[in-house]
């Protein structure tokens, strides 16, 4: 089995070629345990973690100091890379950042690490933006597991390969979080599981938001643990929990700024009309779901959304993921929008189906290129599902999530 210090992941080569092309800052942001701090401090040459207690007290004795304790100021054939990791915990961290950036920018090239979304907690006086580049970073992938390296600018949908089975039973099993997923003990992953939840409300929770009722948002954390692909009613959560509606509100939008989950919007031309639909929740972590089909959705799902969320930070263009539903209740229950306009629908299933009349119904309606039926259960075809634009097809998850990032 590969230890995880061998294991290259595509945010190795993410980070070799933003090193070597831009002055600008790296942030780099996700979830608890996705792998951060080992494939950053695989670039550093410095490093420096806030919640050391020596690195904390260089960092409170300003940019200066931390250059002179690093011995930043002497020659070196090459860059220093600086590594600053979970530096979003100090209240004045984006201050810093920017009289160490202004300063020594020349001199050095900084990744910033955060498990939280960095860019949540920027405000309008002391925005960073222009001074650093934000890459979002996901577990372990179909695609990824196959190949490290970028995909090209002008061909972001790669060829298809096959994905051994034994790699595939491990992602499905034990989920794209690197350590559950290249152990592969069964018993590993649940206490993996049990003790990331665990962290994510009691400490995640305590440092990043004001919530103060935990026992409540414990009963909340527990529902969206069993409701994954499943539309939120929120005045349904809100009398479970025994919460108001804007808490409910605020309360998922808190946790999925903290990775629990995500939410996907129904996706309309109108953008007005999207906002009184009510979203799809889905867990980062799918191998927590018991149910098959749902955990096969939230698999696809989380695919997609670290494709859209890599396409957009490489520059490839804007991407979102929604899904689609009318008032007859048609419904599929993914579609990517590339620059404003729908490229590809995906509708999931565990095991082979007949075709999805919503699927060709939205298609025809929205004029999108492709339309896929992707299948969980079947095998692997080699063949390339975005070869020509055509009506829906039925293809394996495999081949399709194997195209992607």
């Amino acid at each position: 089995m590969v230890g995880m210090k061998d294991q290259r992941r595509i945010y190795d080569t993410i980070l070799d070629e933003h090193l070597a092309a831009h002055r600008q800052m790296a942030f780099v942001s996700g979830p608890r345990q996705v792998g951060k701090t080992t494939v950053c401090r695989n670039h550093a040459s410095v490093y420096a973690n806030w919640d050391n207690l020596d690195d904390r007290e260089r960092i409170l004795a300003g940019p200066k100091a931390m250059v002179e304790r690093l011995r930043l100021d002497r020659l070196t054939p090459s860059k220093h890379v600086v590594v600053f990791d979970e530096l979003h915990k100090y209240a004045r961290w984006k201050n810093f950042l920017k009289g160490f950036f202004d300063t020594y920018a020349n001199q050095a090239r900084i990744i910033v690490t955060g498990s939280s979304r960095m860019d949540t907690y920027r405000r309008g006086g002391d925005s960073l933006m222009g001074r650093y580049f934000l890459y979002r970073m996901h577990p372990f992938s179909v695609a990824e597991v196959l190949d490290q390296t970028l995909p090209d600018a002008k061909h972001i949908i790669r060829k298809p390969r096959e994905i051994r089975a034994v790699e595939l039973e491990a992602l499905w099993e034990h989920g794209g979080y690197p350590e559950p997923f290249l152990k592969r003990s069964a018993g590993f992953t649940r206490r993996w599981q049990a003790l990331r939840l665990q962290q994510l409300v009691r400490e995640d929770v305590r440092d990043f938001t004001q919530i103060e009722q935990i026992a409540q948002l414990e009963v909340l954390v527990k529902l969206l643990q069993s409701r994954s692909a499943h539309q939120l009613v929120y005045s349904n959560l809100a009398r479970d929990v025994r919460i108001s509606v804007d808490t409910a509100r605020r309360w998922i939008a808190a946790l999925s700024s903290l990775h629990l989950g995500f939410l996907v919007k129904p996706w309309f031309k109108n953008v007005a009309r999207s906002l009184r639909k009510e979203p799809k929740w889905f867990l980062r972590d799918w191998a927590a779901i018991e149910d098959p089909g749902e955990r096969a959705e939230t698999f696809v799902g989380c695919h997609l959304l670290k494709a859209v969320e890599g396409w957009t930070d490489l520059g490839f263009g804007d991407f979102q993921l929604g899904y689609l539903r009318d008032k007859e209740q048609r419904e599929v229950d993914f579609v990517v929008i590339r620059d404003g306009k729908p490229w590809f629908l995906v509708e999931v299933k565990y095991r082979d189906e007949a075709m999805s009349g919503a699927l060709q119904h939205f298609q025809e309606q929205l004029k999108a290129p492709f339309a896929f039926q992707a299948v969980i259960g079947a095998d692997y075809v080699d063949a390339d599902c975005f070869a020509t634009s055509r009506g829906p097809m039925i293809v394996p998850a495999t081949t399709l999530l194997s195209q992607l990032m």
